[in-house]
């Protein structure tokens, strides 16, 4: 059944254990626990109670952030009627690396004292918001790469997406705690470039698999309400102690339920039949958490967030619709799990939001509370005006980033010793993996496949 472009057996063992033995020395030289973390220091410095620890603040959000990258997004891949297996099981894979990955990039930009990375659960928190931007890549090549391809893809893209990170925010000041430009945007447009270069003109041979079936939409519906659940602590995760936080999880809260609204209603009228599509209950009722990423520490109203909401409801379900065929057309970017409508074209919306929420903040809004959100408004260093330009700029800065990088590492992966299934099996869990119950047959199925495109090749 496994030919030997497709064959894991060395490949696999061979990446996997010299990618995690690099990490266990890089770990080992660079790598100790921060403050909150480290037993001599904790307890050298004067605390009046232990609840005062980080710890308690933030692994709450942690753990909700933690299930929406390993439950959240891989049961949202598992609508594909045969790819359920790699849909979770890929997304472990590539998650568990990448966040090991990400504790060094981060730390190399972020976290350096004195020539070590310390790293406590803000780490934890951080590391995982950049494995979220690599899945969302994953979704769009979902079904045509090998596990070898997706680590590989890992390896660049969260050392490009630390980069883009630290340019926005520590040198062009921008605030994106939710991550509308950092993760989603960058994920999306990082993951669309990557499969346009890996575009395969003969996908139609495995169109029959490139489908859902019933159990399988309603195990993908298993990862949306998980993300739907736990959005407002993706967002508010890393923002400000107190009201900042407070503010984030409620306008992330408003934006959702109203992006549901939205879509049900959009999903309704786009259907001639007045039905409504799985597919855009799974995903575009999630794009009112990505579009208020950006703005959703900033005092951007419940009103004001429920207009986001709609906004990229509206947004995401016109984009399943009408958008994605003409990509896939007259672009060549087959992007399976529609990335660029749940994370690409709301990730901008929260962008340019955030940067006119930003662009028209006042002290007498924010008083002493601009401080903690614009701290460079606060200090009188610039205007408010000006730090809505650096918002735009930053837009623009992942744009390029993720373009450029996503061509580059797209190519990379076109070498045929990373082992990507052939156009006519892909989407299909037993190239690499065991499907216990159905091997016999379908080993049948797939001989009978290769001898027609043998037959063909002939002919």
């Amino acid at each position: 059944m496994t030919d030997a472009a497709t064959n894991m057996r060395l490949k696999l063992p061979v990446i996997c254990f010299i990618l995690q033995i690099i990490l266990i020395i890089l770990f080992a030289t660079l790598v100790q626990y921060d403050h909150d973390t480290d037993a001599a220091a904790w307890h050298d410095g004067n605390h009046t109670s232990e609840s005062e620890n980080d710890f308690y603040y933030r692994y709450p959000s942690f753990q909700d952030v933690h299930v929406m990258i390993f439950i959240g997004f891989g049961f949202l891949m598992t609508f594909l009627q045969r790819y359920g297996f790699s849909s979770v099981g890929f997304n472990f894979l590539i998650a568990s690396f990448a966040l090991q990955w990400a504790t060094l990039m981060q730390g190399f930009f972020h976290g350096m004292h004195g020539g070590k990375i310390h790293i406590g659960v803000e780490s934890m928190i951080n590391a995982d918001f950049c494995t979220g931007a690599v899945l969302i890549s994953f979704g769009a090549v979902l079904g045509k790469t090998s596990p070898i391809q997706l680590l590989v893809m890992a390896m660049f893209e969260v050392t490009l997406f630390a980069i883009n990170e630290f340019i926005l925010l520590s040198i062009l000041g921008a605030k994106d705690a939710g991550g509308s430009m950092t993760i989603h945007t960058f994920g999306a447009y990082f993951g669309l470039m990557v499969t346009r270069v890996l575009y395969r003109p003969n996908l139609d041979k495995s169109k029959h698999r490139n489908s859902s079936v019933y159990h399988s939409d309603l195990f993908a519906m298993i990862g949306t309400i998980f993300l739907w659940m736990y959005w407002p602590s993706f967002n508010s995760a890393v923002t400000a102690h107190g009201d900042d936080q407070h503010r984030t999880a409620m306008n992330t809260y408003y934006s959702l339920a109203a992006c549901t609204m939205a879509t049900y209603g959009m999903s309704a009228l786009t259907a001639h039949d007045g039905k409504l599509d799985m597919v855009h209950i799974q995903n575009a009722a999630l794009a009112g958490g990505v579009a208020a990423g950006t703005a959703g520490e900033m005092m951007l109203t419940p009103y004001g967030s429920m207009i986001v909401g709609v906004l990229a409801g509206i947004i995401s379900v016109l984009g399943f619709k009408f958008l994605t065929p003409i990509l896939e057309e007259k672009l060549k970017v087959q992007d399976t799990c529609g990335v660029h409508n749940l994370h690409g074209m709301p990730g901008i919306l929260g962008a340019i939001v955030g940067a006119v929420t930003a662009a028209v903040a006042t002290t007498d809004v924010y008083g002493k509370g601009m401080a903690d959100v614009f701290p460079d408004v606060a200090s009188g260093e610039i205007a408010a005006s000006y730090q809505g330009v650096r918002q735009a700029i930053s837009l623009a800065v992942t744009l390029g980033i993720a373009l450029l990088g996503g061509l580059i590492v797209g190519f990379i992966l076109k070498l045929p010793v990373f082992g990507a299934p052939s156009d006519a099996i892909c989407y299909e869990d037993s190239i690499y993996w065991e499907v216990p119950g159905e091997e016999e047959a379908h080993d049948g199925q797939l001989t009978a496949v290769r001898t027609t495109e043998t037959e063909k090749l002939n002919n």
